[in-house]
């Protein structure tokens, strides 16, 4: 949806980082960047998460006595991508039976429950290792402790207040970690565990008779479950993402990463951080949002390019069905919120502080993609909610929220102030999920908006990297923005504006536009496009049109030019005292 924005423009260093275009270097010195980013992988930071030395005790021993494990993961692309790094790697060192399972999120639900350790305990195994999920798995833990079973957690989600009495946490959020980055995806996590065991293997002789695996050979999947869990891409992020992309870009990827992003019909070549969040995750968690997650982790795992497609086929159309189940509760959630406002717009004042919505008849698994969808058009907190069950009287919901409300902390002061209005809840900053009785629906809407009362809700603020001059609307520089990159979460993807002239427009797939632009004060004519583009696609507009936007390249039968990717509407520039101008005053009379 584009939306209407007020900018405020990123202060940029005088300094030209050296080996940069001038594009570049204004946007990197914008960003605290003192020099060209350096991501060799030997800078990555070592391995010095606390649990680390005790964990990989723990494995090596499952790994010299042949002892079954078993890698627990989580039904998203982190935790997908995740359990896969874990097998092939535990495998490659030379572990013996290494199986996995991914908890089914309409039976099981989140994380290591009892219900998951009862299905698993038949099996007999020495070792659980969770992935990307555990730190909250208070029961489940102590189920398998007290069946025998060794459990090792692997996440990175904060922690509560209680953590489960598991053989060993690996989690850079636990307090006093001596890592330095909390960043990390489950993924990572899961990354960085395999070095120290790596290590801890070397050190002990145990690959003087046997292959040592790379594990960078693994650093696509990395990348593909960081960037999908939208993590802060800080340094050693970058770092990690920045060096999957090159394999990918090289030909040396994942048999099933590599189907998704074709079946998607990006060019490997030319693979970006953005295709990945875009293209090849939503298909991995298509499946665990509709169906079972082990259909992502089986295409990961396939080492053949027949098997991989197959999966990633099953993946495909599981998206397709998802955006169709989408497209329906999305119209319904809108409606909801319509209901609730006298206006019908991003900056209404009659909105309320947070939405609430909910429908019987609305999938669990696709909640959280409206809940951020809606959170999106009104700059609000939105919790969605479904059944948990058909007909049932628990409710799931997924909540999103901008910036400057931190959702966990936030569902931590309702839990505070009303004591069992909430059954259960974990999640970050912008993304939550919360289980509670259907009956109390009304009485957590009505807590969620008390507590947000003193809030005040302007029209959305963004940050600018300001115009571009007319040449640099050009091939070059938006292939040395790409090349710049990893962007993401924390290190924002350059978005600049200026004000253009509108030479054609047409709607293209019911709700984009296309238009032709040129640049106020000079530059080539462009070719634009807006996705979502909403009530854009029919209103006037205003001349000239002030708008942010993204410079990419458009590659279509051998062709290559440059393009740009409208974002938003500007009706303000926020100036430097705080306070904002219309981004085209009317001249004054006289």
């Amino acid at each position: 949806m584009i939306r209407s924005v007020v900018i405020r423009r990123r202060s940029t260093g005088e300094a030209q980082l050296t080996g940069c275009h001038p594009v570049v270097s204004r946007l990197l010195t914008a960003r605290g960047a003192d020099c060209k980013p350096d991501y060799d992988l030997a800078r990555l930071l070592p391995p010095t998460l606390g649990g680390l030395d005790r964990a990989t005790a723990l494995i090596e021993q499952a790994i010299r006595d042949q002892q079954r494990i078993i890698v627990v993961g989580d039904f998203d692309a982190d935790g997908a991508t995740g359990t896969a790094l874990a097998v092939r790697a535990l495998r490659a060192m030379g572990a013996g039976p290494v199986d996995w399972v991914v908890p089914d999120r309409f039976r099981h639900g989140y994380g290591l429950g009892e219900t998951l350790v009862e299905e698993i305990a038949p099996g007999k195994p020495d070792l659980l290792i969770t992935v990307d999920q555990g730190v909250s798995s208070i029961d489940g833990v102590a189920l398998a402790k007290s069946l025998g079973i060794r459990v090792i957690v692997t996440d990175h989600h904060l922690p509560g207040d209680r953590l489960p009495e598991a053989d060993a946490i690996i989690n850079p959020n636990l307090d006093g970690d001596p890592f330095p980055s909390g960043a990390l995806a489950g993924v990572g996590v899961m990354f960085y565990t395999l070095m120290a065991l790596r290590a801890r293997l070397r050190a002990s002789g145990w690959f003087e008779s046997r292959a040592e695996p790379r594990l960078d050979a693994w650093l696509d999947l990395v990348a593909l479950g960081t960037v999908a869990d939208l993590v802060p891409l800080d340094e050693n992020n970058r770092r990690l993402v920045h060096q999957g992309l090159s394999r990918i870009q090289a030909g040396r990827v994942n048999p099933g990463i590599a189907a998704l992003l074709e079946l998607a019909g990006r060019n490997l070549r030319y693979v970006g951080a953005s295709d990945l969040g875009f293209a090849a995750a939503p298909r991995l968690n298509a499946a665990g949002r509709l169906d079972d997650m082990g259909i992502g982790v089986r295409c990961l795992l396939a080492d053949g390019e027949a098997s991989a497609w197959s999966h990633a086929r099953q993946l495909d159309q599981l998206n397709s069905e998802r955006q169709a189940i989408q497209a329906d509760m999305q119209e319904a959630a809108e409606a909801q919120a319509h209901s609730l406002a006298e206006r019908f717009g991003d900056a209404s004042e009659s909105i309320p502080n947070a939405l609430c919505v909910f429908d019987d008849s609305w999938h669990q698994g696709v909640v959280g993609l409206v809940a951020g969808r809606l959170m999106e058009r009104f700059q609000r907190p939105v919790i969605a909610f479904a059944p948990s069950e058909a007909g049932g009287d628990a409710l799931k919901g997924s909540a999103r929220s901008p910036a400057g409300v931190h959702m966990r902390d936030l569902l931590v002061e309702i839990d505070v102030a009303h004591p069992g209005l909430i059954e259960k809840f974990g999640g970050h900053a912008r993304a939550a999920g919360l289980s509670l009785p259907r009956i109390q629906l009304d009485a957590f809407s009505q807590a969620l908006t008390n507590t947000l009362a003193g809030v005040r809700f302007d029209i959305e603020e963004v940050e600018s990297d300001g115009a571009l001059a007319g040449p640099d609307f050009s091939v070059e520089v938006a292939e040395a923005l790409a090349a710049a990159g990893p962007w993401g979460q924390s290190w924002p993807e350059p978005l600049f504006d200026g004000q253009f002239e509108v030479l054609d427009r047409r709607v293209v797939g019911g709700s984009h536009m296309k238009m032709r632009l040129r640049p106020v004060g000079g530059g080539p004519i462009l070719d634009g496009i807006a996705f979502r583009a909403g009530p854009l696609c029919h209103q006037e507009l205003p001349d000239p049109l002030h708008l942010t936007f993204r410079l990419e390249i458009n590659r279509f039968r051998g062709q290559i030019q440059v393009q740009i990717n409208i974002q938003h509407l500007v009706s303000a520039v926020a100036s430097s005292e705080g306070r904002s101008r219309p981004s085209n005053p009317t001249p004054a009379a006289g």
